[in-house]
């Protein structure tokens, strides 16, 4: 009976384990898959070395740490179990733990490995975690300068000191854990005893536990030796201010505090040493109250004390030359430092012919707000509902018979959300790219729509020649397998037309991205990583098929260069017959010494950024910021290529050093890439945060705090979101022609007035590439914000008069465009586009149907910028806007002076508009009348009127 039910119980026995080894295969091959598709992947990208280098890093990390932490409390561990008292005396009042000690030592070798292993897992991860900031440490590069308080190289900060942190905590935690695991272990068997009135340590623990806690204490000291370099990165509060930097206090009392507290627990170890032989613990413990005590007397009581009796009542004084370290080292660490600050006594009288002198710069104004016109495009240029464009398109630069243009742009991208059918095979195997650019001119219009540089499906216009298929793209995060063997007929949708009988055309991708799954092993692997059984079944998975998947610009670009931060706007452009995707990186630290430590998320997010596909930028902390690396990714075969922009980054060669061969000269840049360059949004975001309060040099200015400026709020979005910067050519006063620019404006801060213009030369073929510039508003003439411009727009009587068909609630609506801000005739213009789009159909989109300009208190609208502009300056602008297209009817052609202005330009609309004026003034008067019968059928008159309107205007 007793040998049947062994029997029996053999199969439930085996059960267990057989399920531990199933289920670590399975997550062995889960790795393993995981892995190795990530190699193929960097091979297929050219950059393996990245993959190896940080594969190898992480391991040895791993490994290094994983065994240090499990060496270190498993071996202590181990060490208070063979130190173990012979005889010990039964502990009656405790069963658990007599239970305790038995399964302590009845399984030991098994509780070590376990214990080791879960410690092993614990460190190594710890270890692997912090991979970049190994390399960086074990790269670094010189900055050549030297902080004012320790006098030693920067480096030492931003690459040196965040390491030996990591190494001494984790070393202390380390020592602590075995520290406890060995206390643990002597109490259960009897070497650690406590009764009531007697506690009793057996020598062999106590000399064990000694040495173990001085060297904990030992690594405790080196940790308060080193925490003195962390007060130049650390944030002091003024009376006004906050800064990231060493204070007073720091320097004349927490500085030396800790370095007395490090002697004292050097001290306090030799203590735990000498109690080896010593064996009485009320030494050690005596010395660790005292080492307590006296550290929170030296971190704490003193210099609080200090600060509030000597540092406050004198802080302009005592904190001079701190703030004065501080304001350099900041404007330094984010690029500000050579900032040009002028004061600009701006003109508010306009008078004719004011612009004649800055004519070449009014071609630059842009009127097709890239925020608005996203559903023009979709609407004009979408082609089909599987196509689709980014909420907010890009502004970038052409050549054009000779002259340089601003150009909106956007890449027509694949959108499998539009797909009825939306099958495995569709997604991925047939509709696999997106297909060509559309670009149009910035600073006109042709009957409100924009004027296109390139256009269609195929591309025509000015830049038809080029490589339009977008398998990598903004939009691109689905994977998709392409390829077949020569001869095979294409699957691939390609373009609705051009194929036989007039259908679709189809193709076969031929790039040298992707990853060969031709294989049946490769296959299996893909299949496990995606989770995907259709990858193994399909017949459409050949021998030739490759797969394409992370593959969007920023992750292909974040992958071949961990280290950089990337700007939170990636752009397409035609450059040498190939669609590509730019991309700016930036490599950041948080710890430059005495520079203002800043989120990132903060300082970059505005009103546009919460419309960008990716957002603002994650949230990180920095206190140095460079743009280092232009990076440009192909949409075609999804080729990475990095560019070395600033090549004296200190930071970007230490990691050129970890990686070498990964990031190419800047000698290497086309011209015809470098005319498409541009200053990163991000980077003078950040740049405008900081200039906001570090224009301010004079450090009694600066802590006074009486000259500070504020980024203003967006007007026309509304809500609390900061105005975004723009790009725009621009001439700067005193200079001969346009460049062009990024610009952003600041108000003083709790007004609403005008403070102060800035811009920065965005040309990066350009000499002057990075100037930055600011006109300060003389305290002798207010001028109007933004927010006070888009007020007086929105109050102007004329303007009203023109906008009011469009904001009674009738056929259509209005939507206000980017508001403007160029330094221009001596004084500052604002110019805002302004859009109408019917209410209530799904075809219906923004057309840019007026313009408005403010100088100084004067405001005016008009169909065109030209026409507001001569209204403006009385009826003679003195220069043309460019807005004139030969030969195509209503392209914005001025209209002259001697006639009426405000007039559309198509006679029929214009009278269906000034019938729907009238009904609405009339239905106001039914209204005020009390007729509300009358009301509505004025109204209703109203939108017959406005749509009779559109009709005309061909919308």
């Amino acid at each position: 009976m007793s040998s049947t039910a062994a029997v029996r119980r053999r199969p439930r026995g085996a059960l267990l384990p057989t399920v531990a080894v199933l289920a670590t295969l399975v997550v062995g091959f889960t790795l393993f898959s995981g892995i190795w598709t990530d190699r193929l992947w960097y091979q297929s990208l050219g950059y393996e070395g990245v993959f190896s280098t940080l594969l190898l890093t992480r391991l040895g990390l791993f490994l290094v740490f994983g065994l240090l932490m499990a060496l270190i409390v498993v071996g202590n561990v181990a060490l208070a179990y063979r130190l173990r008292p012979r005889l010990r005396a039964p502990s009656p009042n405790s069963e658990l733990l007599e239970r305790s000690r038995d399964v302590l030592e009845s399984r030991l070798v098994r509780i070590l490995v376990i214990l080791g292993v879960v410690i092993g897992l614990f460190g190594g991860g710890s270890g692997a975690g912090n991979a970049e900031t190994y390399l960086a440490w074990r790269n670094a590069t010189p900055f050549g300068e030297v902080d004012p308080t320790f006098g030693l190289d920067l480096s030492f900060f931003v690459f040196d000191y965040p390491w030996y942190q990591l190494v001494a905590s984790f070393l202390l935690v380390a020592l602590l854990m075995g520290s406890a695991g060995a206390a643990i272990v002597h109490y259960l068997l009897g070497a650690l005893r406590y009764t009531p009135g007697q506690r009793v340590t057996s020598r062999a623990a106590m000399v064990h536990l000694s040495v173990l806690l001085g060297v904990a204490l030992l690594v405790f000291a080196v940790q308060q030796f080193l925490d003195r370099y962390g007060f130049p990165l650390t944030t002091n509060a003024l009376s006004n201010a906050e800064m990231t930097a060493i204070g007073y206090a720091d320097e004349n009392a927490r500085v030396t505090g800790r370095l007395i507290l490090a002697v004292i627990a050097l001290i306090c170890a030799l203590v735990f040493f000498a109690n080896a032989w010593l064996r009485r613990w009320v030494f050690p413990v005596l010395a660790v109250a005292l080492m307590v005590l006296s550290g929170l007397i030296l971190s704490v009581i003193y210099p609080v004390g200090l600060q509030a009796i000597t540092v406050q009542p004198n802080e302009p004084d005592l904190e001079r030359p701190y703030i004065e370290q501080h304001i350099a080292a900041t404007r330094t660490a984010y690029g500000v430092e050579d900032v040009e600050i002028e004061t600009y006594d701006a003109t508010t009288v306009a008078e004719a012919g004011q612009l004649r002198a800055d004519a070449e710069a009014l071609p630059g104004i842009r009127l097709i707000d890239p925020a608005i016109v996203s559903p023009t495009y979709e609407q004009l240029q979408q082609v089909r509902g599987y196509y689709s464009f980014p909420r907010v398109l890009d502004v970038d630069r052409y050549t054009i018979d000779g002259v340089e243009t601003d150009a909106v742009v956007a890449a027509r991208e694949l959108n499998l959300a539009g797909l009825e059918n939306r099958s495995w095979n569709n997604t991925r195997t047939v509709y696999t790219h997106g297909y060509g650019l559309v670009a149009a001119y910035g600073n006109r219009a042709v009957g409100g729509e924009p004027d296109w540089i390139v256009r269609d499906i195929p591309p025509v216009g000015e830049l038809s020649e080029y490589e339009p298929r977008i398998y990598f793209g903004e939009a691109m995060d689905q994977y998709a397998i392409v390829g077949a063997p020569a001869g095979t007929p294409p699957i691939e949708f390609d373009t609705p037309g051009g194929g036989p009988d007039g259908g679709p055309q189809l193709t076969t991708y031929s790039g040298e991205g992707g990853v060969a799954i031709g294989s049946l092993f490769d296959r299996v692997l893909y299949a496990m990583r995606f989770t995907d059984v259709n990858i193994l079944l399909s017949e459409r998975v050949n021998e030739a098929s490759k797969i394409l998947y992370d593959r969007t610009p920023r992750e292909r670009v974040q992958a071949a260069a961990p280290w950089l931060t990337i700007d939170s706007n990636i752009y397409p452009a035609i450059v040498e017959g190939r669609l590509v995707w730019i991309v700016d990186g930036y490599t950041t630290s948080n710890s430059y010494p005495n520079s203002q430590r800043l989120s990132l998320q903060d300082a970059t997010s505005d009103s546009e950024s919460q419309l960008l596909p990716v957002g603002a930028q994650l949230s990180q902390d920095v206190n140095y910021m460079r743009n280092s690396v232009k990076a440009v990714v192909d949409a075609y075969d999804g080729t990475v290529d990095l560019y070395a922009w600033d090549e004296e980054d200190p930071v970007l060669q230490t990691w050129r050093n970890a990686f070498p061969d990964t990031v190419q000269d800047r000698s290497e840049i086309s011209a015809d890439l470098l005319s498409h360059l541009r200053f990163p949004e991000d980077l003078f975001k950040v740049q405008r945060e900081i200039l906001a309060r570090y224009h301010v040099t004079d450090p009694a200015a600066w802590y006074q705090g009486n000259d500070l400026w504020r980024i203003p709020t967006d007007p026309v979005r509304g809500g609390n979101a900061k105005e975004t910067p723009y790009y725009l050519s621009i001439q700067w006063p005193g200079d001969e022609s346009p460049v062009f620019s990024q610009t952003a404006v600041y108000v003083p801060n709790e007004r609403q007035n005008l403070a102060a213009y800035m811009a920065v030369n965005a040309d990066a073929s350009s000499p002057d590439y990075g100037r930055l510039r600011i006109l300060r508003m003389s305290d002798t003439q207010q001028i109007a914000g933004p927010g006070q411009t888009f007020n007086e727009i929105n109050t102007n009587v004329t303007v009203a008069e023109r906008l009011r068909p469009f904001n009674n609630q009738g056929a259509a609506q209005a939507s206000y465009g980017n508001l403007l801000t160029l330094p221009i005739g001596g004084g500052l213009l604002y110019v805002e586009p302004i859009y109408t789009q019917r209410a209530g159909s799904d075809g219906s989109y923004p057309a840019l149907s007026f313009v408005v300009a403010r100088f100084g208190e004067t405001v005016a609208i008009g169909t065109t910028l030209q026409e507001a502009l001569d209204q403006v300056f009385g009826g003679d602008a003195g220069a043309d806007t460019g807005e004139d297209v030969p030969g195509q009817p209503g392209g914005g052609t001025p209209t002259d002076p001697e006639e009426p202005t405000g007039e559309v330009d198509n006679p029929a609309a214009a009278a269906a508009l000034d019938r729907a004026e009238q009904a609405f003034a009339d239905a106001d008067q039914a209204l005020r009348d009390g007729d509300l019968a009358t009301y509505q059928a004025k109204n209703d008159e109203a939108r017959v009127a406005i749509e009779e309107a559109l009709t005309a205007l061909g919308r």
